[in-house]
């Protein structure tokens, strides 16, 4: 079997593993004299691994064998070791170096790792801004900063600093384009940059109303074909068109507009539509503006378009159209989500957190808005076109109404009805605003208490005030947390002078709704009446900062200062309220009233004046002027005042007699007289003029003398009967009541007989008119009680003047004129009894005139040694 050789194969997949390495036998390592040789001088004597000096991990110190050598000593190969240093240079390291270390070691070198023995970083080369392309960044950049600072002037309201922003802006602008073009870097020009600050420009010019501006730059840029989109501008050309009313421009731009906007921008379109519509509204073009709505309506409909589109069929009267576009009006989508998911659920707390969140968050608000200016375009479109639509009102509210009910906003069927009173309101029919405001007495508590909120107010209004109070306490009832019910309320209350009760009621409405300018109006009268001046006044000066041009509260305002004696803070406060109404004639003569309670009379005049010129029919200003007039010595003017008194109450007797009195004064005798006769045939009884009319008379030398001085007799013997009646009747009645008090309650001499009381003393502002009192009936109504309260800048001389009536102050009869007989008495000429003829002037006493002379004048009385007789001439 020794000779027999098998065949072999080409590949023998195990050849190999039966030959034997001596390299990798282990066993034998101890007998390898070159392996020992190698442990003995390199891995024996290898450094212990320390980090004193930096370097590798071998480190390049001297090492130390077994022996203690310190001279480094070669490796089993004879060749230097591995990062040693010989002869002060270290070899390179021939392994990978790790981060942060290096193969070069000094002697005497530390370990930093970092670099930082080597202090501080250099600073930062200075950038060069010398060079052209830094001036331009630079100036590139304050461009960009002018347009915001522009745009954030403009959105605080500074227009006018705005402007100067933008203005600054395109001057850099264009300066940053000179250098561009110098340093040869044309085509870096930034359009972009150019197209904003144009742009920012224009809206300033327009912002500011410099409109020819405005339009130059924006046909800057609309002209520019670099601009890309420019042509949308157009359209703020077309505004500052519609602005300027220059409507057929307007439309032509508005058009070229629409032109350049292609139909993927289709609500962009609609916007330009609608404008268009509006302005053929404004030109009168109702047909061309209809097509517009009507295809913005078809394309998509809005509120606003269809609202716009009613107003157009109004305007033509076609009743038809206005049905069908009221039923669009009502089914225009709001796209705005039901308030239910607003309702937190009692479940999931985290839910309920985020809705608490969103309930009042800007989207809300907006919906809300939205919503609200749906229901007022509705409303509003309803009662315009309600009576248009139909024969009567009544049956095209009643058709608005059915249309509502039946469409999303069936809330405001119920305000419909309600406003259907309030038209019958207006038309003066409060039988059926009654009518149908009780319908609502069964329906829900909202309404109800609408209804009967303004049933109340009518009640009040016709001073029905059982009525009002009931309606009150009706809408009170349905709704407690309504503040025009509880005014209502307290409005009841506070004219049965209940004025607690009515405080406390204005200022529960005031807790239910803070705003309720109303509420707060009628708290301030209600203290004022208590005399809790303070408070009112504190109360009207919270709805002066709400109400701040309001002249009715600033008003009382001023009358709460002067009833706290501050009279220049009341001033002040008036002043203000005729800056917002300068022609309201009881603010200017209120004003007039406090200078002259100040005692500056010239300020006093003005404001009085200017009160007459606007409202010539206020009395105590007619007074008050021709008074100042007779002051001043200017009794010609006062004249005019007292014949428009006159005027005005042609029965009160004084205005008469102060015109004939200012013409006597003024030295017309004879114009005089002849007032004094007419005053006579109007008012024979009135003792006054009679006297004048002796006086005149006398000093004139007439003939009808002897006839005045007999009816003075006449009047003055019936004014002095009259007198002792009243008298008698006032014993009388006083006797009686003094028995009654003593005698038992069902005696008869208790029961006095109702008699004449004496007339009162007229008198003109609190000066005394007449010496003796006056038997005409004329006469006791000469004054109202209100107008002897008030002051007037006459003389304070007359006022004590005026209570005697036998004063001889006034006389100025050279001679006594004897008395004839009265009426009842047989005739006697030589009766011992002499006739009273003096007189006191309505005006007061006649001021001396200044001297003009030295000399003095000497009066020569003709008659003066002459007696009088019985006809009055001397004998």
């Amino acid at each position: 079997m020794e000779n027999v050789h098998l065949a072999v194969e080409e590949e023998d997949l195990y050849s190999g593993y039966n030959d034997y390495n001596p390299t990798f036998d282990s066993e034998e390592l101890e007998n390898d004299v070159g392996f020992q040789q190698a442990v003995r001088t390199s891995h024996g004597r290898r450094p212990p691994m320390t980090a004193k000096f930096p370097g590798t991990a071998i480190g390049a110190r001297p090492l130390a064998s077994s022996f203690g050598s310190r001279v480094p000593l070669a490796s089993s190969m004879g060749r230097p070791m591995t990062g040693a240093v010989q002869d002060g240079a270290a070899r390179p390291m021939t392994a990978v170096r790790a981060a942060g270390y290096t193969s070069s070691l000094t002697r005497g070198s530390t370990f930093d790792p970092l670099g930082q023995s080597k202090g501080p970083a250099p600073p930062l080369e200075a950038k060069n801004e010398d060079t052209p392309e830094e001036k331009i960044k630079i100036l590139e950049k304050k461009v960009n900063d002018l347009i915001e600072e522009s745009c954030m002037a403009q959105s605080m309201g500074t227009l006018q600093l705005a402007l100067e922003k933008a203005k600054e802006a395109g001057r850099k602008e264009r300066t940053l384009v000179r250098q561009r073009e110098q340093s040869g870097n044309a085509e870096h020009i930034s359009l972009d940059l150019t197209y904003s600050v144009l742009l920012n420009l224009a809206d300033q010019y327009a912002n500011n109303e410099m409109y020819p501006e405005a339009l130059n730059t924006y046909q800057v840029i609309v002209k520019n074909k670099m601009f890309s989109n420019a042509g949308r501008l157009k359209v703020n050309m077309a505004n500052i068109y519609f602005k300027q009313k220059n409507y057929p421009k307007a439309i032509k731009f508005y058009r070229m507009a629409l032109d350049q906007i292609s139909n993927a921008h289709k609500e962009m379109r609609i916007k330009i539509m609608q404008n268009i519509g509006v302005v053929f509204v404004r030109m009168g073009q109702y047909s061309d503006a209809i097509t517009s709505f009507e295809h913005i309506m078809s394309e998509s409909p809005n509120i606003k378009t269809g609202f716009n589109l009613i107003l157009c069929y109004y305007a033509i009267g076609d009743r038809e159209r206005m049905k069908k576009a009221f039923q669009k009006l009502i089914s225009v989508p709001l796209g705005i989500d039901d308030e239910d998911k607003y309702i937190p659920s009692n479940d999931d707390t985290s839910s309920n957190m985020v809705i608490e969140a969103i309930k009042n968050d800007t989207l809300h608000q907006m919906e809300r808005n939205l919503k609200l200016l749906a229901e007022k375009y509705i409303m509003t479109a309803a009662k315009l076109i309600a009576p248009a639509i139909e024969t009567s009102f009544a049956t095209g509210f009643d058709w608005c109404v059915d249309m509502v009910k039946s469409s999303q906003y069936v809330e405001l069927a119920n305000d419909l009805e309600i406003n259907k009173a309030i038209t019958y309101l207006r038309q003066k029919d409060f039988n059926q605003a009654v009518e149908t405001l009780k319908t609502f007495e069964k329906k829900d508590s909202r309404v109800k208490s609408a209804a009967a909120t303004n049933l109340s107010f009518l009640y009040f209004l016709e001073k029905d005030y059982d009525h009002a109070d009931r309606y009150a306490d009706l809408a009170m009832n349905a709704d407690r947390y309504n503040p025009a019910a509880l005014i209502n309320k307290g409005n009841t209350v506070f004219v049965k002078q209940d004025y607690e009760k009515a405080a406390e009621f204005y200022k529960e409405a005031l807790r239910n709704d803070s705003s309720c300018t109303e509420a707060l109006y009628n708290l301030g009268l209600t203290y004022k009446k208590l005399n809790r001046l303070e408070e009112s006044l504190d109360c009207f000066l919270k709805l002066h900062a709400i109400l701040r041009n309001s002249a009715q509260v600033m008003y009382q305002l001023a009358q709460l200062y002067e009833l706290l004696e501050d009279p220049q803070q009341a001033i002040e406060w008036l002043m203000q309220v005729i800056s917002v109404t300068p022609t309201d004639p009881q603010a200017l003569a209120k004003l007039g009233e406090l200078h002259d309670g100040e005692g500056d009379k010239s300020q006093a005049f003005q404001y009085y004046y200017e009160s007459f010129r606007y409202f010539p029919s206020n009395i105590d200003v007619i007074e008050w002027l021709g008074a100042y007039y007779i002051e001043t010595q200017f009794c010609e003017k006062a004249i005019q005042y007292f014949e428009r008194a006159t005027l005005i109450q042609p029965t009160q007797v004084k205005w008469q007699l102060m015109v004939a009195s200012c013409y006597r004064r003024s030295g017309n005798y004879q114009k005089a007289l002849e007032t004094y006769k007419d005053i006579h045939r109007k008012f024979p009884e009135n003792v006054e003029c009679l006297r004048f009319l002796v006086r005149l008379g006398t000093d004139m030398g007439l003939k009808e003398v002897q006839e005045y001085a007999t009816k003075l007799k006449k009047v003055e013997k019936m004014k002095e009967l009259r007198e002792q009646r009243v008298k008698s009747g006032r014993e009388g009645s006083a006797r009686g009541r003094r028995e009654g008090r003593e005698g038992s309650a069902g005696s008869a001499a208790g029961v006095s007989t109702p008699v004449l009381t004496s007339p009162k003393k007229a008198s003109i502002m609190g000066i005394p008119l007449y010496t003796t009192l006056s038997t005409s009936e004329v006469d006791v109504k000469a004054v109202s009680q209100s107008e002897t309260k008030q002051h007037s800048p006459l003389l304070d001389s007359g006022r004590d003047s005026g209570h005697s009536s036998n004063s001889t102050k006034g006389e100025r009869l050279s001679a006594k004129v004897r008395s004839l007989p009265g009426s009842n008495e047989p005739y006697e000429a030589s009766s011992p009894k002499e006739l009273d003829a003096s007189y006191m002037d309505p005006l007061g006493p006649q001021m001396e005139r200044p001297k003009t002379g030295a000399k003095k004048r000497v009066e020569d009385d003709d008659f003066a040694d002459e007696e009088l007789g019985d006809d009055l001439l001397p004998e």
